[in-house]
């Protein structure tokens, strides 16, 4: 209710008490009076009308206020059905959102089983070279073409290299060999101290100076490949570590004519062993044009001499036809000069003899 309805309310419980009150003060003080009966009347009257007035205030604001419930109610309804809704795309979109999470989840497991096997692969150093071996095969398939490149070869001196590149001379073949040296290269990083550190550095400078002693006595043949050969690290990190605090090492690999690579530095290596394979196809292409070129000379030469026999022969075709004509026009002219001779019956009995042909005429 509000403040109107409460104030009704208030006056007509006023005026039922002065009812009440002039009523028992009426039968206490003259109960047969007129008077207070018409007053008693006119208060009943006024009773009523305030009481008719009060129900139809009472109406009203029932009305009203069941109107205003009702908006109420269909504000409150929409705002929960909107509020549904939104809960509904919040809720869906948090299913999407977990769905993401799951199948991150799914791959962070799928990962450390792979981080796992490789922690184990890494562990063991026949598997690790192996995958050294790999990695470094799947650089070289990738970069070269499968006549540039030999995997498992044998050398002269009977022994295999991972992979042998073919070069052509002066470069000659290269031989790749792969080497993984992560055991010494895990002790320098778990040294807790500096004696362990010193100790660990010892220990990797004797692991990669062997493999590097080790290449350049096996895979350097002389008349069968060239000055140089590769040693492949399949660790940036262990690569880094070298060439940043073992220089020495460096050094003493350059020395022994063994170049040491990672996996980058492979591909940099194996791309300009493409120019060179592609330089050297350009030279043997150029190499077969000029033999074609010199050929095509040789055949326009023996063209040119055919022609000028040819042309020879045509010239003395001529010469002959126009001795022929000669001939031809002399024939007929005497065999006309034949024909007008007037004989006689006795210089027709004897025999005239022919005139003696010209030397010239005869060679003709």
């Amino acid at each position: 209710m509000d403040g109107m309805m409460w104030t009704l309310v208030v006056l007509a419980l006023a005026a039922v008490a002065a009812v009440i009150f002039a009523y028992q003060f009426g039968r206490r003080a003259a109960p047969d009076s007129a008077a207070d009966l018409v007053r008693i009347l006119e208060a009943t009257e006024k009773l009523k009308t305030t009481q008719d007035q009060l129900s139809g205030r009472m109406q009203q604001s029932e009305a009203s206020l069941n109107q205003r419930l009702e908006t109420l109610a269909n504000r409150l309804g929409d705002g929960l059905s909107r509020q549904t809704e939104k809960t509904g795309e919040t809720l869906k979109v948090l299913n999407e959102r977990l769905a993401v999470i799951d199948s991150a989840q799914k791959n962070i497991t799928d990962l450390s089983q792979q981080m796992v096997g490789l922690q184990e692969i890494l562990s063991n150093k026949q598997a690790r070279g192996a995958f050294g071996q790999t990695q470094m095969e799947a650089i070289v398939r990738d970069l070269l073409p499968p006549t540039a490149y030999e995997f498992q070869a044998q050398l002269s001196n009977g022994t295999r290299v991972d992979c042998l590149v073919k070069l052509p001379e002066p470069s000659g073949n290269i031989g790749i060999d792969s080497k993984f040296p992560l055991e010494a290269y895990r002790a320098i990083q778990a040294a807790k101290d500096e004696t362990e550190e010193i100790q660990a550095r010892r220990a990797f400078s004797r692991d990669v100076g062997k493999h590097v002693k080790d290449i350049a006595e096996k895979y350097v043949v002389p008349g069968e490949t060239g000055d140089w050969a590769v040693m492949f690290l399949p660790s940036e990190a262990i690569f880094a570590e070298l060439h940043a605090n073992f220089s020495n090492l460096v050094e003493e690999s350059h020395r022994r004519r063994v170049g040491i690579v990672s996996p980058t530095t492979l591909m940099g290596t194996l791309n300009t062993v493409q120019v060179i394979l592609k330089d050297a196809r350009m030279k043997e292409q150029a190499g077969l044009i000029q033999k074609q070129v010199e050929l095509m000379l040789n055949d326009v030469r023996l063209m040119d001499e055919r022609v000028g026999k040819l042309k020879t022969h045509f010239r003395q075709a001529g010469e002959d036809i126009e001795g022929i004509e000669t001939s031809s026009r002399r024939v007929a002219d005497r065999g006309q000069k034949i024909a007008d001779v007037q004989l006689s019956k006795d210089d027709a009995a004897e025999q005239v003899e022919p005139p003696r042909p010209h030397l010239k005429e005869v060679e003709r």
